[in-house]
């Protein structure tokens, strides 16, 4: 499942549907962009905690499940928070965990 999730955030990388980095983030959940936040398990228990309370408040599933370094490979960049920006990426995403289940 982990692989198969990782692999599709890369492609949304290259699609251009992902939105990375603190601020881009809660820019794109204030103005309804994203559709879906990856929160590195890893990140400091500020930040995660900061981005489930913005997510929950603007209705965006918080997936925390990979760590800095799975992210990073997945999208080629140094990153602790990724968002999914695409609606198309985002439920073939929930298709995957819901498989896995």
């Amino acid at each position: 499942m982990k692989t198969r999730i990782l692999n599709m955030l890369g492609i949304a990388n290259k699609a251009g549907a992902i939105i990375s980095g603190e601020d881009s983030v809660i820019k794109g959940l204030q103005k309804g962009n994203v559709k879906m936040v990856f929160v590195a398990s890893d990140a400091s228990a500020n930040t995660i905690d900061d981005f489930s309370r913005k997510c929950f408040y603007y209705h965006v599933e918080v997936v925390n499940t990979f760590t800095t370094d799975e992210l990073t490979k997945a999208i080629g960049r140094c990153r602790k928070i990724v968002g999914i920006a695409d609606v198309g990426f985002c439920n073939a995403i929930k298709k995957i965990m819901e498989e896995s289940k």
